[in-house]
């Protein structure tokens, strides 16, 4: 199988039906032309195919209220994996050197109920889909475009939007004779913008950032959720301790709440893999000395100086510490001078330090 070579195959000229003449048509793809007068349900037909560039079937656009027609639950089932699928070919070929786990967080946020909502309220959607169920509309009467963020889960997005993109996609990928890369084609303008690699570590996601530094050092988590008239409540306990509280009404926005605290606490008191930089962004351990070299860069400040303070232990159980100035180019002169915790292997120990040198300026008012 010769179809995903690079992800410059991924950047075709949108097909669409009027250049498809030289591709294997399936059979069944004639019943999914009309040739009749247009009604007002065909003309939303051809509203949403100029949206997707494509033409597919109208049971894409039928929800389930619909008791006397097929609704798009078929359609949206297969759409759900395939997009999944052509979007998680797309990043094994746009980032060859990254982690599995990345990759699963960027395919994670891509393909999220909340992520696929905000393409349907950006494309205006839902006012072509056929319904019998005004409840429906009060619940799509939503604005996503606030409080955005890479991981999503900040605002309850109705899941109804989320099925109509999915469902368009599976219309066209049956219709292509189950061909994702052509699926791609089509469909990766109307997912634009994705969420980049570059976004996630922008906006790295709390809850697995609070599981990963629990995992680390060996402290036992546990979400507690308890519920309050409409309200959902969660609380993060780290070793029985309470450490971060949420209020909302949906249960996993509570938890993000209480996650986001639980963070902030334990950052006061020690590393925990990340810090605040100065426009308010989290970033992990590892990328800290990345952006201390930012920041200087800003603040037109001489290059970080890494020394190693102490090492010590056997050959095969060496430990490091390292420390760091930075001269700062004033009247005084002055040189700031952060030194790091202890850690196994020389680069962690840099780490560590810049970590450290980055919340001393923040709580300095350097930055």
């Amino acid at each position: 199988m010769d179809h995903f070579r690079s992800p410059r195959d991924y950047n075709f000229q949108a097909i669409t039906r009027c250049n498809l003449s030289n591709s294997p048509t399936p059979p069944s793809a004639e019943i999914h032309r009309f040739h009749h007068s247009l009604t007002p349900e065909m003309e939303s037909m051809k509203a949403v195919e100029k949206i997707v560039k494509y033409s597919f079937t109208k049971e894409a656009l039928t929800h389930t209220s619909c008791v006397d027609f097929p609704s798009y639950e078929r359609l949206e089932f297969v759409g759900d994996s395939a997009i999944g699928l052509a979007l998680t070919n797309y990043l094994y070929l746009a980032y060859p050197k990254i982690e599995p786990h990345e990759l699963s967080l960027l395919r994670a946020a891509n393909v999220s109920t909340e992520k696929l909502a905000r393409v349907a309220l950006k494309h205006g959607l839902y006012r072509f889909l056929r319904r019998n169920a005004p409840s429906l509309d009060e619940k799509c009467v939503v604005d996503l475009e606030d409080d955005s963020v890479a991981y999503g889960g900040l605002v309850k997005a109705p899941k109804v939007l989320a099925d109509l993109v999915e469902s368009l996609a599976g219309a066209v990928y049956i219709d292509l004779n189950f061909d994702l890369q052509r699926l791609w084609v089509i469909i990766r303008d109307l997912l634009e913008p994705l969420v980049t690699l570059d976004d996630l570590h922008q906006q790295p996601q709390p809850v697995s950032m609070l599981f990963q530094f629990c995992h680390k050092h060996d402290k036992r988590i546990e979400i507690r959720y308890s519920k309050d008239g409409k309200s959902s409540i969660a609380g993060v306990y780290l070793d029985d301790e309470c450490f971060g509280f949420g209020r909302a009404e949906n249960k996993d926005i509570a938890k993000l709440i209480a996650v986001k605290e639980a963070l902030r606490k334990l950052a006061e008191v020690m590393p925990i893999d990340m810090v605040i930089d100065e426009d308010g962004a989290e970033i992990y351990l590892e990328d800290a000395k990345r952006k201390l070299f930012e920041i200087c860069s800003k603040q037109k400040w001489p290059k970080p100086i890494y020394s190693v303070e102490e090492e010590g232990g056997p050959v095969n159980r060496k430990r490091f510490v390292s420390s760091i100035k930075i001269k700062i180019q004033s009247e005084e002169g002055t040189t700031l001078y952060m030194k790091g915790d202890e850690k196994p292997k020389k680069k962690e120990a840099e780490s560590s330090c810049a970590y450290h040198m980055i919340r001393a300026l923040r709580k300095s008012n350097y930055l």
